[in-house]
């Protein structure tokens, strides 16, 4: 059949509906799945999208022709897809979702047994291959849906990461974004002695408030506007399918998912001393050296959640984060959940005599550039101009190109989906930092 190829992506199927995902094309990928995995049943979520029950439906179809049941778990978030999948012992899941983009788009996160990811180069090759090659799979035995309703299970599972008992009173602003985290919060908050401010909870595929990316600081307005009002502790916001979780302090500033990474990883040093946690490139050199700190093993890994939880399952390691907001769990199937992260974060802040934005300044004495996008015609020949520059300091070629001096550090590696060179820079004063953004922007724009 023919398709836009590209809504094939390197961790995900994701794409504009109907224009590039149709009912088709979900039968056909939900069809196609069972050709590669094959499973008896495939556990189904989909979060709250104007098109996702439209898309339901056929990839269902296209799942239960091929004789495989499907577990319907209705609307859940994706961590709450994984949770499933592991806790129950299913041979894969599918999440329809489209995480935080705009709300034109849906696509499909995959996972096979144990909620190992599928990428673009392990098992989503395989379905894009069977697409285009007009694989049908047609069973005598057709497969049949069953209901099964994860909420109070999956609460209880995300509970258990903490102690509830030292769980202090904060008054905290949290914004759901009309995502998933609306229907998921719930159950979890009625157990903590917190006062919830919600924000924008009610479950609506057509994002009225703002888009459900709380990386980007315009989506944070609301959120500060509220802190302030409610004079609140802090705050938190999470993504579309509410996989991704960011903190905000009470003055309104955004914490880094690396430094997110830093406080769940000091709170689950304390309990599990000498552990692996993982932490990608991006992240700052404070991640490394408080796990250095609290007596822990560092192990830096690529970007990517299809690269990472692998990773973690070779070296058992109990943690590992992302400076994206992306958070995995040992004892969560090595998947990554928001919501546990939020937890964890929750209870060291509890045990602690300092508030959020002081435990961060503890941790944190460097300054970072975010990440600086340039369009570009050679990615690649503009990485090597780079490096010839900066031929003189540490270069590794994990992801992209990494160069580390005493004072500062920066990585430089293409997207895998524009033709765009992303940059990010980190310094030991605010002065080098600009000086050497400008100095690295003028190699790359000319």
């Amino acid at each position: 059949m023919k398709f836009d190829t590209s809504i094939f992506k390197a961790y995900d199927i994701r794409g504009t509906v109907p224009e590039q995902l149709n009912e088709e094309l979900a039968y056909r990928i939900g069809n196609a799945l069972c050709g590669y995995l094959k499973p008896t049943a495939i556990a189904v979520g989909r979060d709250m999208r104007l098109s996702s029950d439209l898309l339901f439906d056929s990839l269902a179809r296209g799942i239960t022709d091929a004789g495989v049941d499907v577990i319907d778990l209705g609307l859940v978030s994706t961590d709450g897809l994984y949770f499933a999948v592991g806790k129950f012992g299913y041979d894969g899941g599918i999440m329809i979702t489209a995480s935080h983009n705009p709300k034109q788009y849906n696509g499909f996160k995959v996972c096979k047994a144990e909620a190992l990811p599928l990428s673009g180069q392990e098992g989503l090759d395989k379905v894009k291959e069977a697409l285009e090659n007009d694989i049908i799979i047609k069973s005598p035995q057709r497969g049949n849906i069953v209901r099964k309703d994860i909420s109070s299970d999956y609460a209880e599972h995300c509970l258990s990461f903490i102690d509830i008992s030292v769980i202090k009173p904060f008054k905290i602003v949290v914004d759901a974004g009309n995502g998933m985290a609306g229907l998921t919060l719930p159950p979890v908050f009625k157990r903590l002695p917190l006062k919830v401010v919600p924000l924008f909870f009610e479950l609506d595929g057509s994002f009225p408030n703002h888009p459900a990316s709380p990386i980007e600081l315009e989506n944070l307005v609301a959120l500060q506007k509220k802190l302030a009002e409610e004079k609140a502790d802090f705050g938190v916001a999470f993504d579309g399918d509410a996989d991704r979780m960011f903190l905000v302090d009470k003055n309104g500033k955004q914490v880094g998912g690396d430094m997110t990474t830093a406080l769940v990883a000091d709170n689950l040093l304390d309990k599990n001393p000498g552990e692996t946690i993982l932490y990608n490139l991006i992240c700052s050199r404070a991640v490394p050296e408080l796990i250095e700190r609290k007596g822990g093993r560092p192990l830096k890994t690529r970007v990517g959640h299809a690269l990472i939880k692998p990773l973690m399952k070779k070296h058992n390691a109990i943690f590992g984060g992302e400076h994206s907001g992306h958070f995995y769990f040992r004892n969560n199937w090595f998947a990554d959940s928001g919501l546990i992260a939020f937890l964890v974060a929750l209870e060291l802040l509890s045990r602690s005599a300092k508030p959020l934005h002081e435990k961060i300044k503890e941790i944190d004495p460097y300054f970072r550039s975010g990440e600086i996008n340039s369009r570009v015609d050679s990615a690649s020949e503009k990485i090597e101009a780079v490096a010839k520059y900066y031929s003189d300091g540490e270069q590794d070629r994990l992801d992209g190109l990494t160069v580390s001096y005493p004072d500062f550090w920066f990585n430089l590696r293409p997207s895998n989906t524009e033709p765009l060179i992303r940059l990010n820079v980190e310094a030991n004063s605010k002065a080098l930092l600009e000086k050497k953004v400008e100095e690295i922007l003028k190699i790359i724009r000319g």
